[in-house]
């Protein structure tokens, strides 16, 4: 199973599917799906060091709160991720490192405000060949 994923319409909100062989190569996907529903982002410019760490009990809480962060990674300081490696994820612990790079606004084509990725219909499940992953994200 290639990793990618799909956008779908949900009420006032967007859906998102990812899907990908295993959980650890599920984050790209969710990532550029959450990136897409945005719009257009690009990144140019220095990149830093950012880390992403939580433990918990459920794979879909964790994949969620990870996608909160890099959320307000985007809004509060403007960056996009970038060279995404997942050390871990599993229903104990995810840990996930990138790069953080600035925004590029003037080559960025941003066509929706997302609020917040929210906790209606988040699961991850076994499909054919991998996972899926859906979320919603508030708009």
């Amino acid at each position: 199973m290639t990793p990618r994923y799909e956008l779908f319409d949900h009420t006032a909100d967007i859906g998102i599917r990812a899907f990908a062989p295993s959980l650890a190569t599920l984050i790209a996907p969710s990532t550029e799906g959450l990136y897409a529903v945005i719009g257009d982002v690009v990144a140019a410019g220095d990149s830093h060091p950012w880390r992403f760490e939580a433990a918990g009990d459920d794979t879909s809480l964790l994949l969620r709160d990870y996608l909160a962060e890099v959320l307000l990674l985007f809004d509060t300081e403007h960056r996009r991720l970038t060279g995404l490696s997942v050390a871990e994820f599993t229903a104990q612990r995810l840990c996930v490192t990138a790069g953080a790079q600035p925004v590029d606004a003037p080559r960025s084509v941003l066509q929706r405000e997302v609020k917040a990725v929210t906790y209606h219909a988040l699961a991850i499940r076994p499909v054919n060949g991998g996972l899926e992953a859906t979320f919603i994200v508030d708009i």
